[in-house]
């Protein structure tokens, strides 16, 4: 499990240790945001006697080649995150998700793995405005992250074309739930709301998103590991505007926050909306948790943590 110390990683590992399976965890620990907030899944983890811990990144090829040893399936999720910080530092997106996912990936076809699942991520598709989206469409990322998700999504299915190595990217649509990352929009929102501060949203409110809640990705992610291949959209399969969005976090957490607006940020999609019609036929997916139960979860989740 590369990234495994992260949000999705994190629950990912936790639900294979219950099942029983042993699981190593590569996390480099990247201060991108609060490592404590890693230590603090890291923990939860080490609750278990089948997990173990290494430290290091899969830019250290030589390490990667040393943990892939007796592996049955790779769940890569190790990345640098964020549109934003892609547009900030291209070449660190580019060395991390390309170059290291790379390392990754030649590492698992020398060592004759099971299967590889990749996190890529609805960012893939960039300002197409066909919706819902499909995976046959084209993709034209607008951000240097998105660009780095599809370079290894290709690089996945060329290797499963030329070194017959089994793989399944499932491109994620806005996951949310407990223990997100603290930069997210349902996560500042959620944090201003019973805060009492104002939510600025960025644009006019009309953007759109498919929000997908973590048990959800959790799910297809298990079943991919026993069937599928090729590259899937895993999404919640709704839409809400942004200012919806706001407008039901402040309604669940009884604030009386106001709502801002400021200008849109550069690489920010319009609208996504997740086809998700081949990821339940190939992978028998459906989505459990709607995105208005998942928000009422996550707040819960929120105010009991405070």
């Amino acid at each position: 499990m590369t990234g495994g110390a992260g949000f999705i990683g994190s629950h990912v590992a936790e639900e294979l240790l219950k099942r029983g399976h042993e699981v190593i965890c590569l996390d480099n620990f990247d201060d991108y945001y609060s490592p404590v907030l890693k230590e603090s899944n890291v923990a939860i983890l080490s609750r278990y006697d089948n997990f173990r811990l290494a430290r290091g990144s899969i830019l250290d090829k030589d390490l990667v080649d040393r943990l892939m040893v007796d592996i049955d399936y790779v769940f890569h999720n190790a990345a640098q995150a964020g549109v934003d910080a892609s547009i900030r530092n291209p070449q660190k997106t580019n060395e991390v998700n390309v170059i290291g996912g790379f390392n990754v990936l030649d590492a698992a076809r020398k060592c004759g793995i099971k299967k590889l699942i990749n996190a890529s991520s609805s960012s893939v598709y960039g300002q197409i405005t066909d919706l819902p989206q499909r995976e046959d469409l084209p993709t034209r990322p607008i951000s240097p992250y998105g660009v780095s998700k599809l370079c290894f999504e290709d690089y996945c299915e060329v290797y499963r074309s030329i070194y017959d190595l089994d793989t399944v990217s499932l491109r994620y649509f806005t996951v949310f739930g407990p223990r997100m990352r603290p930069d997210l929009a349902i996560s500042i929102f959620t944090s201003n709301a019973i805060a009492g501060k104002e939510i600025k949203i960025f644009g006019d409110g009309n953007k759109t998103r498919d929000f997908t809640y973590i048990e959800n990705i959790v799910d297809a992610n298990l079943r991919a590991m026993e069937r599928g291949h090729g590259v899937y959209n895993i999404g919640g399969g709704d839409e809400i505007t942004i200012r919806m969005l706001a407008e039901s976090i402040i309604c669940l957490t009884g604030s009386k926050s106001s709502i801002v607006f400021d200008e849109s940020r550069p690489g920010d999609m319009e609208h996504t909306l997740a086809d998700i019609s081949k990821a339940k036929q190939e992978l028998e997916y459906i989505p459990g948790t709607s995105v208005r139960e998942g928000l009422k979860k996550y707040v819960e989740y929120v105010s009991s943590n405070i």
